[in-house]
């Protein structure tokens, strides 16, 4: 027995058919972090954000962004665009190949950057800018050779986040009509010429040796002033000790002037013998000093005769100490004839 396919089925598989194809068209799952730009008919429609999402085929469709990625091959960069409905919103990062900048000292230097980015607002990225990615890209490139141009190369090296900075605040207004987001720009290396890199060597050894040259003279001038300081004290003892040694000498002096003046007498001529012997002792101890200097001693006048006069008074009278006795011995006979007297 043949089987009849009536009409109806025939046309209720084409329906099921149909409808399949278009839930199967129409049901887009978005994923975490993805968002979808929908037109429909040509225009603007919605934002689809992730989950499960219902669209018209035929009539709704995805809108397509293009991407422009550098891929790494070596030491040399390869542009890679493609277009994609998938609008990813994490934080991406462009490493974009070295790019010959000139300083304000006119030294060209090759500088590689990288640019880390967030777009914000898919419909701006979508229809603000024909190529968001390449329009980012040539933004970073032109904003850095104008940053570093205002800048001299030792300046650049020692400032790499100034410069981070300052590129990505004049960057941060024109990419955000396009809704995106620049959340930093690292500048990654710094080549330079052959030339270049030999002079800064020369000029850090230099400067190495200048260091080293200012630190040795710092350490000898520290040195000089401790030796000169411990000097300073030092004379300040000796002379602090001169002092008192001079008063403890004068003190036994006038003691011992004292002491020969009450032995023989407190009258003039007395006091001018005992001085011009004392005299005459200063001047015997200096002698030996003096003729230590020379072979021929050149003696004053006035001690040739003080000197004679000691002889004189030695022959005389003998020493002051030899007065003193002789007083001491005459004071006890006197004594002893007073007693002597009283007795009988």
């Amino acid at each position: 027995m043949e089987s009849v396919i009536s009409p109806g089925l025939v046309i209720s598989l084409i329906l099921v058919v149909i409808g399949i194809f278009i839930i199967a068209k129409g049901l887009v799952i978005v994923r975490q972090s993805e968002v979808m730009v929908i037109e429909r008919l040509g225009s603007f429609n919605r934002v689809l954000e992730s989950g499960v999402n219902i669209i018209i085929p035929f009539i709704e469709r995805p809108r397509a962004i293009i991407m422009t990625r550098y891929v790494r091959i070596g030491d040399e960069y390869h542009p890679s665009s493609s277009f994609e409905t998938r609008i990813d919103r994490r934080e991406t990062v462009m490493d974009f190949p070295g790019q010959p900048v000139v300083t304000t000292d006119n030294v060209t230097v090759n500088i590689n950057g990288a640019l880390y980015y967030q777009i914000i607002d898919p419909r701006r990225a979508v229809y603000e800018v024909a190529n968001m990615s390449q329009a980012v890209e040539v933004l970073a490139k032109t904003t850095l050779r104008s940053v570093v141009g205002k800048m001299e190369l030792d300046k650049l090296f020692e400032s790499r986040s100034e410069v981070n900075n300052a590129i990505q605040a004049e960057m941060e207004e024109a990419a955000s009509k396009w809704g995106v987001k620049l959340t930093r720009v690292e500048v990654q290396d710094i080549s330079m010429p052959e030339e270049v890199e030999e002079a800064m060597r020369l000029q850090m050894a230099a400067e190495r040796k200048r260091r080293a040259t200012v630190t040795e003279a710092e350490g000898e001038k520290s040195a000089a002033i401790a030796m000169a300081q411990g000097q300073r004290e030092s004379a300040i003892l000796n002379a602090e000790g001169d002092k008192e040694s001079a008063i403890l000498r004068a003190q036994g002096e006038q003691e011992s002037i004292r002491l020969v003046l009450s032995a023989i007498g407190d009258t003039e001529d007395n006091k001018q013998t005992v001085i011009g012997y004392l005299l005459g002792q200063s001047y015997i101890k200096v002698l030996p000093n003096m003729a230590k200097d020379g072979e021929r001693v050149f003696v004053p006048y006035e001690s040739s005769a003080l000197l004679g006069s000691m002889g004189m008074f030695r022959e005389l009278a003998g020493s002051p100490e030899d007065i003193v006795r002789q007083s001491v011995k005459q004071d006890g006979l006197r004594g002893g004839m007073v007693a002597s007297a009283g007795n009988s």
